[in-house]
């Protein structure tokens, strides 16, 4: 939706296609006195008609909700609540289901008591944590009374997990958002949080004297003093880019005003004929690929004797509110392309995109298919959907009612600030990213070691508010994408045109792009797709280094004519191996490579790695 006041953006030339352009006003030819009276001048805007006077009153009501909710709406939220309280409310034998296993978990408790009474520290619990929830994992969590407290604090978590689940008639969306929403009150309320109900807490207190707990105030005062400023968190100034991460050699050999493109010097004397183009995420800054020496992709690549440009992109500002999907594509990926065909006339490329980039990647790979253009050699996916039906948690903060309510925000904004998009991802990990944050440094007052991946994670940047609207109506809520209804240039596109080998990497905890909604990508594009499922999250299963420890994957590869297998049968075919999956990579990309030739010429530099743009606040 665009903004009536404002003119359509010049971009790089280009007027926006008149559909994202502000619709004409035409001045009335005998203004009134009052137009007269309160006009600022020859230049003076028009009047707003109604319609865009009350569309104007919407957006502001919403901007200014969304600031004081954190950009969560509460019509979704009610809708939720309502649609599962009412069908419970109707649901007289899932009331009685419930009523029954609060009287056994009543009794297993209290079975459990006496047993405890009995027998001492050898009773059998009553439950058990699940295998991921580390919070009662300590010891003294199995003396009297903390084991009674954590037992009927787990038994509580699982009737509230058989009341938000289950109900008749509930839809699928609204029930996984109070399941969700009762998970984290749950999680806040824990008896882990308190002093008073967590012995390991209790027992740092006794042996220091309270000097954990003034640790931890100063802790939290120096928190909200950096979140007040704007400061990134304790520690993550000793990662800086340039200095100690992103560090990899290179220059910056083109730059627009929404991309940098860096080329990086080639440590061998010969390299692959294809140059090597990857598209980062631009929620966050494009170092994630290039960290600390040890652990940078980039890096490592040139030293396998690959040529390796990355983009990296603007952190966009108010006035780039009007950039667009098709911007990003044409701005972003093309003009890096055509870049690199400057520099290495004749060369066909391998892509490479992460996360959204990868999407973005997917489309740009898909338009150039449809338009005949067939410079990608090959099409490398790291943690990137093409389909969006099975998006994981993160679907629990995309709706209509959602999305209208964020789109009040960003069109006042320009943007979506960093802050508000970090807020939803913490709430997908809150025992990890919040309650386990505030144990360890407010109440153990525990600084945790900053470190590159760390920082990297607290260097995010802001989202055009025209472009993160398209990305969540169009990918996310309408699948256009995958269902061909994504225009690209103004036509649409089909990921089936795609018949460049591919190679796409998922990961087995990803909260963001779950692996098997990644793995989607087998029935869309017509082309030989290996798959690879690494050990990890999103972003350190993406970063595998060679010697991190416990580090596995799987690896399979569909030929383009052969049968679909779905991904719990792919799960149990593919045979696990051990170590990084970076060295499987570069020999995929080595097998449809040439034979080693010159490096391509460096471009004329318009700076040093790792450029301005990374450095933009």
């Amino acid at each position: 939706m665009a903004n009536r006041n404002r003119p359509a953006l010049n971009l790089v030339g280009r007027q926006l296609p008149p559909s994202a352009a502000a619709p004409a006003q035409t001045a009335p030819s005998a203004p009134s006195q009052a137009s007269v009276d309160f006009a600022a001048g020859p230049e003076a805007e028009p009047p707003l008609s109604a319609d865009a006077w009350t569309e104007t009153l919407d957006h502001t009501l919403h901007a200014f909700s969304a600031r004081l909710t954190g950009g969560l709406s509460p019509a979704a939220l009610m809708a939720a609540y309502m649609d599962w309280a009412v069908h419970l409310a109707a649901s007289p034998g899932k009331q009685t289901r419930l009523a029954t296993k609060a009287a056994r978990k009543t009794w297993r408790l209290l079975d459990y008591a006496r047993r405890r009474a009995t027998e001492g520290g050898e009773a059998k619990a009553a439950i058990e944590p699940l295998p991921q929830d580390k919070r009662f994992a300590d010891p003294v969590w199995r003396q009297w009374p903390y084991d009674f407290i954590s037992q009927a604090f787990l038994l509580n978590q699982q009737w509230w997990h058989n009341a938000t689940t289950g109900v008749g008639g509930v839809t699928k969306h609204h029930e996984e958002m109070i399941e969700f929403g009762a998970r984290q009150i749950l999680d806040m309320v824990s008896p882990s949080n308190f002093l008073a109900t967590n012995p390991v807490v209790l027992k740092k207190t006794m042996e220091e004297g309270g000097a954990n707990l003034v640790r931890g105030f100063h802790n939290w005062l120096d928190d909200i003093d950096r979140a007040a400023a704007g400061k990134r968190p304790a520690g993550a100034e000793n990662f800086r880019p340039g200095h100690e991460v992103a560090v990899t050699p290179g220059k910056v050999v083109f730059r627009n005003r929404l991309i940098e493109l860096i080329q990086y010097e080639p440590t061998t004397a010969t390299v692959r004929p294809e140059p090597i183009l990857i598209t980062p995420a631009w929620i966050m800054k494009y170092y994630i690929l290039d960290l600390s020496p040890q652990n940078s992709l980039v890096r490592y690549l040139t030293e396998q004797g690959f040529a390796v440009f990355m983009i990296s992109w603007k952190n966009p500002t108010a006035e780039d509110r009007d950039l667009s999907m098709d911007d990003y594509r044409r701005l972003g990926v093309i003009a890096a392309l055509d870049a690199i065909s400057g520099l290495a006339p004749g060369r066909r490329i391998h892509a490479a995109g992460y996360c959204i980039g990868g999407t973005l990647l997917a489309i740009t790979a898909a338009a150039m298919a449809r338009d005949g253009d067939d410079r990608l050699k090959t099409i490398t996916l790291f943690a990137a959907q093409t389909d969006f039906t099975e998006s994981g948690e993160l679907m629990l903060f995309i709706d209509d009612s959602q999305i209208a309510f964020l789109e009040g925000l960003m069109r006042d904004q320009g943007f979506l600030d960093r802050s508000q998009m970090a807020g939803a991802f913490q709430l997908l990990r809150s025992n990890d990213l919040v309650w386990s944050y505030a144990l360890k440094n407010y109440l153990l007052g525990k600084r945790e070691p900053m470190t590159d991946l760390m920082a990297w994670n607290s260097d995010s940047t802001r989202m055009p508010w025209r472009m993160h609207s398209e990305y969540l109506r169009r990918l996310f809520l309408n699948n256009d994408l995958a269902e061909g209804r994504f225009l690209a240039g103004g036509r649409p596109i089909a990921l089936s045109d795609i018949h460049a080998p591919l190679f796409s990497v998922g990961t087995e905890r990803d909260h963001v792009a779950p692996w098997r909604s990644t793995y989607k990508v087998h029935f869309l594009v017509d082309a030989d797709v290996t798959f690879l499922l690494a050990s990890g999250g999103h972003n350190a299963g993406i970063v595998s280094e060679i010697g991190h420890p416990r580090r596995h994957f799987r690896i399979a590869t569909k030929a383009r004519d052969a049968h679909y297998v779905d991904p719990d049968l792919w799960l149990e075919a593919a045979p696990r191996k051990e170590g990084s999956w970076w060295p499987e990579w570069t020999v995929w990309l080595a097998e449809r490579s040439g034979a080693r030739a010159a490096p391509p010429k460096m471009g004329p530099a318009l700076a040093d790695a790792p450029g301005i743009y990374v450095l933009q606040p």
